[in-house]
This record gives structure tokens, C-alpha cells and sequence, in this order.
């Protein structure tokens, strides 16, 4: 029989990318939603011909036969303390309630296991949700995949292809990682229907330095790009405490501008190591090269 997947946060951009995934190999796949899901996103994900369950996020009892005979339960939610904590809190215990076997949360990003508490706000919720999770009698896989590499799309100054630059915090050589979304869906769709997977699973796309970058940039587009040192990552790191005092606002935004920083900080302070991209030796992941190449052909055709 295919294996029952429960996916939450499917309305998402990842979460629907999950799904196709899931389909893709075969899976019987369930969407929880919440009932104020906009009857637009309701609709896409119906076309999939899945089972999609409108209920209380913050109902036990509801999640819990949601839950009922599934095999893994995967989370794509995405907020604050609100849905990180209390909504996949609720989803957890669902699961076990259920007697799901295995339950993927909603981390996918750098390693947070390896940076200092009180650096990242949304890393900090994760590792906070964790210490619920490794209590919990259910076997656990985090998904960690570094930067989404379709942040290098919206102007971000790291690449700049407007003005043929790359811009950096501390060492032009330290390399960053990223994974494109698809791949990253495409990966867990994977994970959810293996059933011997580890507590970690650490995959990149591309592993790329600023001067690296710069140079792969440089030779697609055939003009120079210039490196632009921003600072040391102490620079950063005051930039991100006076940006965050003055904008106390941002403590119930998702993507503040100071949190954008954190994640800049993140990027550089860390690297995913070892990885796991040949644990499914069908999933082709995207490269540095044709990534920006992409990039560069959706830029000419604006």
C-alpha cells in the first residue's frame, strides 16, 4: 500500500511544492488547512485529487484524526511563537496521540544547531520547539538546506545584477549554502516516504563563496563584477541589535528587516557539513551555474 502522509502548511509555496512532490512518488497524501483558508488556495490544492481537512489547528482532537493511520507527518507551517510553538506543538502531539512513527518539522534553513542561541529570532523558535520534540516518543527528521537559494531573485544586494556586484560581510571566501525551493520539496517529499531516516538530513544545492559567485555571475553575463566588502560580522552583529531596538514592530513580523540581517548572519557564520544529497540518487539538484543563469535570462526578460 502507498504510504499516508500528512502534510501542514500545505497552502504554502513550500508546502503545495511538498505535496507535488509527495504525489510524485506514489504517496496517499492529507493537507490540514485552517477553515479561513482562502477559498483560492483551497481550490489548487483540490486539483491534486488529495484529502484536504479544514480544522482547528489548535484542536487536538481534530488534528488527531487527521492524523489517524498516517505515516509521517510533515510541517510546512510557517510564523511566530503562535504556529512554530503552539500550532505544531498541537500538531506533535496529534501525532502521537495517532501513533504516527515519524514527524518532520518545519526548520528547513541553515544549521541551527551549530549557532548561538539569541542570533536568530525564527532559529530560536525552532530550537525552542525542538526541546518538545525530542521528548516526544516519535522519530524525529529535521530538514536543513541552508539559504533558499530564490532569495538571490529579489535584489538582494549579495547579488546584484543590476550593478554587477556581490556584496559580502567578513571573508569573500566563505562559502554559503543554498538549495532552490523545488529541490528542497522535492527532497523532503523523499525523506517523508523513507522510513530509516536519520534526526538530520543536511543538503545544498550549491555551496558558493562571495568570490566564487562573483565570478560565475561574471562569466555568464561576461562583464566584471566587483566585490563590496559591507563589514566584519561584528559590524553586522551591532547593525542587527540597533536596527532590532529601533523597530520593535518587527517582534510580530515574520521577515523584519533586522531579521533579514540575522539570516545574513546566519549565512555567514555557518556551513552544512556533511551532507546527504546522494542519499536519493534521483534527486538532480540545481547548481550555482544553472541557477544564475536562469536568474540572469528572467532578468533580460523584464
Amino acid at each position: 500500500m502507498n504510504a499516508k502522509i500528512l502534510v501542514a502548511g500545505a497552502s504554502g509555496h513550500l508546502g503545495e511544492k511538498i505535496i507535488r512532490g509527495l504525489i510524485d512518488e506514489g504517496a496517499d497524501v492529507r493537507a490540514v488547512i485552517r477553515p479561513n483558508t482562502a477559498l483560492e488556495k483551497i481550490g489548487t490544492l483540490k486539483q491534486y485529487d488529495i484529502g484536504v481537512i479544514q480544522t482547528d489547528m489548535h484542536n487536538i482532537n481534530e488534528l488527531t484524526l487527521a492524523c489517524k493511520d498516517v505515516d509521517c507527518v510533515v510541517s510546512a507551517l510557517q510564523g511566530l511563537e503562535d504556529v512554530i510553538i503552539d500550532v505544531q506543538s498541537a500538531l506533535l502531539q496529534a501525532a502521537v496521540n495517532a501513533g504516527v512513527p515519524r514527524f518532520i518539522p518545519s526548520d528547513y534553513a541553515s544549521d541551527f544547531t551549530k549557532q548561538a542561541a539569541g542570533e536568530n529570532r525564527n532559529f530560536d523558535l525552532r530550537r525552542k520547539f525542538h526541546e518538545q520534540l525530542e521528548k516526544a516518543p516519535i522519530a524525529a527528521t529535521s530538514i536543513l538546506n541552508g539559504a533558499f537559494a530564490e532569495i538571490l531573485m529579489r535584489n538582494n544586494p549579495l547579488l546584484d545584477l543590476n550593478n554587477n556586484s556581490v556584496s559580502y560581510w567578513e571573508d569573500e571566501n566563505k562559502r554559503i549554502d543554498f538549495t532552490t525551493i523545488d529541490d528542497v520539496a522535492t527532497f523532503t517529499a523523499a525523506a517523508a516516504m523513507d522510513a530509516t531516516t536519520p534526526r538530520f538530513l543536511r543538503i545544498a544545492g550549491f555551496q558558493v563563496s562571495p568570490k566564487e559567485l562573483a565570478t560565475i555571475a561574471g562569466e555568464l553575463k561576461e562583464q566584471e563584477f566587483k566585490l563590496i566588502r559591507q563589514g566584519s560580522l561584528d559590524d553586522l552583529l551591532a547593525i542587527i541589535k540597533r536596527e532590532r531596538a529601533g523597530h520593535p514592530e518587527g517582534e510580530n513580523e515574520i521577515y523584519p528587516a533586522w531579521q533579514q540581517l540575522q539570516y545574513m548572519k546566519s549565512m555567514f557564520s555557518t556551513e552544512l557539513f556533511p551532507l546527504n544529497n546522494r542519499r536519493y540518487t534521483d534527486i538532480q539538484f540545481t547548481g550555482a551555474k544553472t541557477f544564475i543563469s536562469a536568474l540572469l535570462q528572467t532578468t533580460a526578460a523584464q
